[in-house]
């Protein structure tokens, strides 16, 4: 019956989608035109304008080179209730933000379409696959993943756990008002398994929900979804009521009412809509100073490395170490196991395991494993040992500012740089995410943006002097949709075309910029001005004493 229902389902959405697919397809082929990195992909042999389709642009795979460690696979737009069959890989940025890492159009949503998608998927990620990948509890979608990620830890969204209860339970729900708070209270506060069990015992006694089936179904389930079991592996998560693992990325553009004729303005605008939020991000971090809230080395340190959002996360774990106190409980070879406790809450201790030797720790609430932000039993630990600094070993560098530093170049590529089948789009590559990096860092700030400027004309006048020279010309080979290898020589109206495209481009940027620096120079003579007032004060006052 569930195989007839999406059959039907299938065919119901491709009658309704008509046309629009062709719209999608040339809108990628377009892309992909501009930029080779551009990867799009159709399932098999089908008509492409009833086949599943994959895209992601060249940012996408850039940033999943930084921020690949934890992966979101939404299937929430396939149901019943939206036009458009829209699923999406996203994962977080160094800000904790949403970051795309890819989207489909499902209009098969069989075992062996889902298999198509994550194989296609990995290929574009180069075969780099993540610590970890939050799914809804869909069985096809649990098969491709256990069969393409065998090594990745799968967990289902505990969000849709908790939205599919509410459906199961709605009578409960509906007359016992405290069931939700008790029922998120036993999933999100529980420390220790055991503190888990005897919660949720209680629960189905307190409800009367002893033989229901469903919770019986949730309860089989837990070590998929529930936290105190999955804490041991990195899913990114600073806080257990933030999104709890759904996919916001689109929330806001995606609606039941888009159809396939709007989806791709609506993902443009969800895109440039995130892009923008990062940009304010990055802006945040780097031109203002958070408040301390303590003397500690070692916030200071936290302050300079760590992106703000984080930071501040970060900064509630050292003032809550203020309340802790660890005792040692046994030593031996340089190892201390100690207790940590909150005054007033013995009953919720957790234990730390300290390395003198190594300067190093791990405890019992598994907090950086699962988040990767230290938690606030190890710096108690660390205050009680007199570390200072945080040790290298927890600024995880993917929630540092300088998250996308580096090169992003794997040891593949490098071999790859001397084959003549694939060097042209490696280059490429290579070049456009080293060229993204410089554009967002040298928008920052005027500083910044006059010494770019200034590299760049440099960088310039060193390209042109080797192309006269004839030096590094040679024909290459461009990947088509990402599959297939064809031969490309471009003619020269088309690099005429480029270079004006890309002329037009740095256009932009520079317009941007000025912007930036009118921005920068108000706020600056606003500090002016406001100095100026405060001295004038501060005078006055000081005239006053003396009378």
């Amino acid at each position: 019956m569930v195989t007839v229902a999406v059959i039907f389902m299938n065919m119901s959405r491709q009658r309704a989608l008509g046309g629009g697919s062709q719209l999608v397809l040339d809108y990628l082929k377009q892309k992909h035109t501009e930029n080779p990195n551009f990867y799009y992909a159709i399932q098999g042999d089908h008509d492409p304008l009833t086949a599943n389709i994959f895209w992601i642009d060249a940012t996408s795979r850039i940033n999943y080179t930084y921020f690949g460690d934890t992966v979101v696979f939404d299937t929430s737009y396939c149901s019943d209730g939206y036009k458009v069959p829209f699923a999406t890989f996203t994962g977080l940025n160094h800000h904790g933000q949403p970051t795309l890492f890819g989207c489909a159009l499902m209009l098969d949503e069989s075992e062996a379409a889902y298999i198509w998608l994550f194989q296609t998927w990995l290929h574009a990620m180069s075969g780099r696959t993540p610590v970890s990948i939050t799914t809804e509890p869909a069985r096809f979608v649990q098969m491709a993943v256990s069969q393409v990620l065998p090594n990745t830890r799968l967990r289902y969204c505990k969000w849709n756990m908790f939205r599919e209860t509410q459906t199961h339970l709605g009578h409960v729900y509906q007359s016992h008002h405290t069931f939700e708070v008790e029922f998120r209270k036993c999933v999100d506060e529980s420390e220790t398994i055991g503190e888990f069990e005897s919660r949720w015992g209680t629960l189905l006694e307190q409800y009367y929900l002893m033989d229901d089936e469903w919770m019986q179904s949730v309860y089989d389930a837990r070590r998929m979804w529930v936290p105190v079991y999955m804490r041991d592996t990195f899913f990114g998560e600073l806080y257990s009521d933030e999104n709890e693992g759904r996919n916001i990325y689109f929330d806001g553009f995606i609606t039941s009412d888009t159809t396939l004729q709007g989806l791709i303005k609506d993902y443009e605008k969800a895109v440039g809509s995130w892009h923008e939020k990062e940009l304010q991000a990055d802006d945040d971090t780097s031109n203002t100073m958070p408040m301390l809230k303590t003397p500690s080395p070692m916030e200071k340190q936290a302050a300079n490395v760590y992106t703000r959002k984080i930071f501040i996360k970060f900064q509630e774990e050292l003032v809550e170490t203020l309340a802790n106190t660890a005792t040692e409980l046994e030593e031996s070879g340089g190892v201390t196991m100690l207790r940590v406790a909150k005054f007033g809450e013995d009953h919720r201790a957790h234990i730390v395991t300290y390395n003198s030797l190594e300067t190093n720790a791990s405890c019992s609430c598994q907090m950086f494993e699962f988040s990767g932000v230290i938690c606030r039993h190890i710096l108690a630990v660390f205050r009680a040992k007199n570390v200072l600094t945080l040790p290298s070993d927890y600024l995880l560098k993917r929630w540092t500012r300088n998250a996308k530093s580096g090169g992003s170049l794997d040891e593949h590529a490098v071999s790859e740089l001397t084959n003549s089948r694939v060097s042209l789009t490696i280059r490429y590559d290579n070049l456009r995410q080293e060229a993204i990096k410089f554009v967002e860092e040298g928008a920052k700030s005027i500083q910044v943006y006059n010494v770019a400027m200034s590299a760049l004309e440099e960088a310039a006048k060193k390209v042109a002097s080797v192309k006269k020279q004839g030096h590094g010309v040679s024909q290459g080979r461009s990947l088509a949709n990402g599959d297939s290898l064809v031969a490309s020589v471009q003619p020269a109206e088309e690099k005429v075309k480029k270079i004006q495209e890309l002329t037009a481009e740095l256009d932009i940027t520079n317009k941007r910029c000025e912007v930036y620096r009118a921005n920068l120079l108000a706020v600056l003579k606003d500090m002016e001005d406001q100095k100026l007032k405060l001295s004038v004060k501060v005078q006055n006052a000081r005239l006053s004493l003396k009378e």
